[in-house]
């Protein structure tokens, strides 16, 4: 019913910056908070930003200052800049959305994941 399709992971030098994208289709009536996570290998995955319907957001303290997450409802899509990049942000990045479909559920789906790379 719905899908999400990530786009802008990849390699960069530490201190370089990437902006991730997220982009939801299907049939969506609305769409609640949005949110990125990412998961380092051996690690759990973790909270890394979220963004509320009314533009609330929320940040990690690790990255605090240096990412930041806005949404674009018209075209149910969020978005994640990322500057000052560290070899420790390194990690498969999911973006998350709160959907509610035409049938009024409401439900969370997740993107298939971006690899974003910090190393020289």
């Amino acid at each position: 019913q719905v899908q999400l399709a990530e786009s802008g992971g990849g390699l960069v030098q530490p201190g370089g910056s990437l902006r991730l994208s997220c982009a939801a289709s299907g049939s969506i009536r609305s769409t609640n908070t949005m949110a990125w996570y990412r998961q380092a290998p051996g690690k759990q995955r973790e909270l890394v930003a979220s963004i509320t319907s009314g533009g609330s957001e929320n940040y990690a303290d690790s990255v605090k200052g240096r990412f930041t997450i806005s949404r674009d409802n018209a075209k149910n899509t969020v978005y994640l800049q990322m500057n000052s990049l560290k070899p420790e942000d390194t990690a498969v990045y999911y973006c998350n959305m709160g959907v509610e479909v035409l049938s009024r559920i409401r439900l969370s789906y997740w993107g298939q994941g971006t690899q974003v790379t910090a190393s020289s």
